[in-house]
């Protein structure tokens, strides 16, 4: 109709007339600057009747389920109109927590989580665990790192973060972690941790409570690896799965191309740790520690083991560091012990040379007790008095005191035995 008009000068009688509509039509489309459009008016919507009652249950809960909330105002019909309808109003009364991109410069922060891999694993004993695998991804070049741990206390957390910042040959400026509880579960560092970071000379940030999208980056890669690392896979023990994942991070996560960055994390890695705090000349404290006053039963505990400890040490204090590969215990700055780490629960871990030792002082000890308290007595003149055991006595006056057989029954009450009656008249 604008070609018509406009460029070859028809009238709009004589548009209306070729194209069969109304002129009306014609002059409203010549006169508006856009195609035309046609909108129905609304009719409304069922939930408009309660839409009072769920801004009012919202006001109060905001975070109430939409189902709870058809169950308090008693919706029977369909519960698509109404969720559709909280969800339109619950950021009114919830507020909106927007998630801000932010971009980090080389060598500024790494980002730390432990991610439980759904999949037992065997370690041995014929036992299976689900054990938390270590992830640390850094901030600028998505550089992603993961190791498997024994447990999640401090100690094997800062022994594998240990590990893959030695790895690196640097470390980030700032260390990014959740509310961990070996790490800061209460919102401030534990002293594991803060002596870790004071070492190293970086900083451990905890991220805000309830704020995932502080460690994202990491977050994200948690998933990658249930949905590209996991399926398909199986493992024979735990070092046999730091094997494959770290193969398939130089292999395959670590050279993709990534839409976020417009680069692979591995072009991007030279500059990023050309930026990180170099590694102290001393390595930190990391690994489960103890002290414990061996007892009798030469052995210490260890993350629901026990291992056994040179008997030669029994009484005295015993320092013991355990870390994901060994276990070893000192007295007295003597090494007393060292045995590999197992990492399954309730097993017995001996040495073959602390059972020989055990026995040898048990035979010293018998020695010793046997020169102390002899066989013979003597009287202050002199005279050596033989000590003789009871049953010697027994076997001399042939007495015996339950000569019957165990099926033939008691004597009644009132009679004696004969070899009671035989003793009785010896007396």
């Amino acid at each position: 109709m604008r070609r018509l008009h406009r460029s070859e000068g028809v009238s709009q009688a004589a548009i209306a007339r070729r194209l069969r509509i109304s002129r009306n039509t014609v002059a409203r489309a010549l006169a508006s600057d856009r195609p035309p459009k046609y909108q129905r008016a609304p009719r409304g919507s069922a939930v408009d009747a309660v839409d009072a009652r769920i801004r009012s249950l919202l006001a109060q809960w905001p975070t109430m389920p939409a189902t709870v909330i058809a169950e308090r105002i008693g919706w029977t019909r369909s519960l698509t109109v109404l969720k559709d309808r909280v969800r339109e109003l619950r950021p009114l009364f919830a507020g909106v927590d927007p998630a801000d991109r932010i971009e980090y410069a080389p060598g500024e922060v790494a980002q730390c989580d432990l991610w439980f891999p759904p999949l037992p694993v065997p370690v041995g004993a014929g036992q299976t665990r689900v054990l938390p695998v270590l992830a640390m991804t850094c901030g600028h070049s998505r550089i992603t790192d993961a190791l498997m741990i024994p447990s999640r206390r401090a100690g094997d957390i800062l022994a594998g973060m240990w590990e893959v910042i030695a790895d690196w040959g640097a470390c980030p400026r700032t260390l990014l972690w959740d509310r961990e509880a070996a790490i800061g579960g209460t919102g401030r560092l534990t002293t594991e941790a803060a002596s870790f970071a004071g070492t190293l000379g970086v900083r451990i940030r905890l991220a805000p409570p309830r704020d995932p999208e502080s460690k994202g980056l990491v977050e994200r890669r948690n998933g990658f690896f249930e949905t590209s690392f996991l399926p398909g896979r199986a493992f024979t023990s735990p070092f046999d799965f730091n094997i494959q994942i770290s193969q398939w991070l130089a292999e395959r996560a670590n050279v993709r191309h990534l839409r976020a960055i417009g680069a692979r994390p591995v072009d991007r890695w030279p500059a990023e740790r050309a930026a990180m705090v170099a590694l102290p000349p001393v390595a930190p404290q990391v690994g489960l520690t103890g002290r414990v006053r061996l007892g009798r039963d030469y052995y210490l505990r260890v993350d629901a083991n026990d291992y056994s400890v040179d008997p030669r040490a029994i009484g005295r204090f015993v320092d013991w560091i355990a870390t994901p590969a060994r276990v070893v215990a000192s007295c007295a700055g003597q090494v007393v012990a060292e045995h590999d780490r197992s990492w399954t629960h309730g097993v017995t871990i001996t040495d073959p040379q602390h059972r020989a030792t055990a026995k040898l002082l048990r035979a010293e000890l018998a020695q010793r007790r046997a020169a102390q308290h002899p066989a013979t007595r003597s009287h202050p003149d002199g005279h050596v008095v033989a000590l003789r055991a009871l049953p010697d006595y027994d076997a001399l006056y042939g007495v015996d005191f339950d000569p019957r057989p165990h099926d033939q029954p008691e004597d009644p009450p009132g009679e004696q035995s004969s070899a009671e009656s035989s003793i009785h008249e010896r007396i």
